[in-house]
């Protein structure tokens, strides 16, 4: 079974504990990355957390994830959920299991968020937990995978 994760982080997230802190919390990327990193590891599992402002870079990373055979894909595009019709056809193209997340509740903020083109090529979207989401969405993604939790 393939064993990695890829985290992919879009535009502003490296911004994270310090961007509005008051929708987006204080923890920084870095927690980010070190709660995915061992969310995955309890799965068996590695988690390839990357970041990036370009929406190429960031479907370049999909094309990789599926070359290299990648298990999942856990993906906050952050404002490009809402524009990107590339990232959605990188997606569907690729055809692996990915969790959308947002690390603020969408649905609560400005209309223009309560769209989300990822969430159509996506098995599951969480929104609202804060980075927690980032955990939940490793596990759902290990559970749709059948990878087990560690003892």
């Amino acid at each position: 079974m393939a064993r990695t994760v890829y985290v992919l982080n879009g535009p502003n997230l490296n911004l994270l504990g310090t961007r509005e802190p008051e929708t987006y919390g204080h923890a920084r990327l870095a927690d980010v990355e070190r709660l995915c990193t061992e969310t995955a590891a309890h799965y068996g599992l590695e988690a390839d957390c990357r970041q990036s402002n370009s929406e190429g870079e960031l479907i370049d990373f999909i094309h990789e994830a599926h070359n290299k055979q990648a298990a999942g894909i856990v993906l906050n595009a952050g404002g490009y959920s809402h524009t990107s019709i590339a990232l959605h056809d990188a997606l569907t193209a690729v055809k692996i299991p990915t969790v959308e997340v947002h690390v603020s509740n969408i649905y609560a903020r400005e209309d223009f968020r309560h769209h989300s083109f990822i969430a159509r090529a996506a098995f599951a979207t969480l929104c609202g937990f804060g980075i927690d989401g980032y955990r939940l969405a490793i596990s759902g993604l290990a559970a749709k995978i059948g990878a087990t939790a560690k003892a």
